[in-house]
């Protein structure tokens, strides 16, 4: 029996009918898509006054980790700027630190944000700890050098899309968990939280080709945790194992409501609230995953992207009107 599915934002179901979508996801498929799986960052770049810094952090094995740094111009630059440290989508498997840049640049733009993006290392290369390890690195290299970046280390906010959602989550429970370094927000976008892949909405969007699926979904979990038992699975790497997830800072997290990690996603939030934190969720009607990334001038794209932005300016400069 077929399981019945939230509608498409029209809007977006037009524009998702032109787009080629991938049956399935394995090794082979993987090696031929992922040299497409970001685009050039210099045509985001281009009438931005920004600087651009390329550096690189040891990891926990010594392996180099490469980091991206955007600021604004030094002519343009204020002291104490908020950062964004971004962690970017793509499964887990898939992607570099320019995949999705454009929502933190726009951070940028927007309320002088230093932008760090870090390139964590993929699986299945990489497996269990390593991805998140690798950005909890890079985030202990930005506050460790807060004052050289031009950076407030009170206000720094931990971002990301899908999987890199799921990693900012990981990455913000390590830190609470390890006492440093501060983190003001936390802005999850459509994440990647939960490797039991057992929810309502994993079960919707299973079977037919689509932007991401519940097959795709369990090659990614299986290439990071290989044939671990969910006993043996870090509540760093797949999150919604907590068990506890108070004292986590301000939380923002959306999703759309046609796609596979709806129910973890709204089920993270519902037990940041059962714990006394704060977390702000938005399940946008009709969005399929990753809808305001591929499609950012769709009416609802737009309108997601712009109360993230807003409740980030609220977050960041509380006496701005938003």
């Amino acid at each position: 029996m077929t399981t019945a599915r939230p509608a498409l934002d029209p809007e977006l179901r037009e524009l998702l009918a032109g787009m080629p979508l991938m049956p399935q996801l394995g090794p082979e498929v993987l090696a031929q898509v992922r040299p497409f799986s970001s685009m050039p960052v210099e045509p985001l770049l281009e009438g931005r006054v920004i600087d651009r810094r390329e550096v690189t952090v040891p990891g926990p094995d010594g392996e180099r980790i490469p980091l991206s740094v955007f600021s604004p111009a030094r002519a343009e630059r204020s002291a104490g700027a908020p950062c964004v440290y971004w962690v970017h989508g793509g499964g887990m498997v898939m992607g570099d630190r320019f995949s999705q840049i454009d929502i933190p640049l726009e951070w940028l733009d927007e309320f002088g944000a230093v932008v760090v993006s870090v390139d964590y290392r993929l699986a299945p290369e990489a497996t269990g700890t390593t991805l998140v390890d690798d950005c909890y690195r890079g985030l202990l290299w930005v506050a460790e050098h807060a004052d050289d970046l031009g950076v407030d280390p009170a206000r720094i906010v931990v971002a990301g899309a899908s999987a890199g959602g799921g990693l900012a989550a990981g990455v913000t429970l390590l830190a609470r968990d390890l006492g440093t370094p501060a983190i003001a927000a936390q802005v999850l976008i459509g994440p990647m939280l939960d490797h039991r892949n057992t929810s309502t909405s994993s079960r919707q969007y299973s079977g037919d080709p689509g932007v991401w699926t519940r097959e795709m979904n369990e090659f990614g979990w299986r290439s990071v945790l290989g044939d671990r038992t969910d006993d043996e699975v870090s509540e760093y790497v797949s999150p919604a194992l907590a068990e506890d997830l108070s004292g986590l800072p301000a939380t923002y997290i959306d999703t759309g409501s046609a796609e596979v990690f709806r129910d973890e996603d709204t089920d993270y939030a519902t037990r940041i609230w059962a714990a006394g934190g704060q977390a702000e969720l938005h399940v946008w009607a009709g969005g399929f995953h990753g809808f305001d990334a591929l499609y950012p001038q769709a009416h609802i794209s737009a309108t997601a992207r712009r109360t993230r932005t807003d409740w980030l300016a609220r977050l960041l400069t509380p006496n701005r009107a938003a």
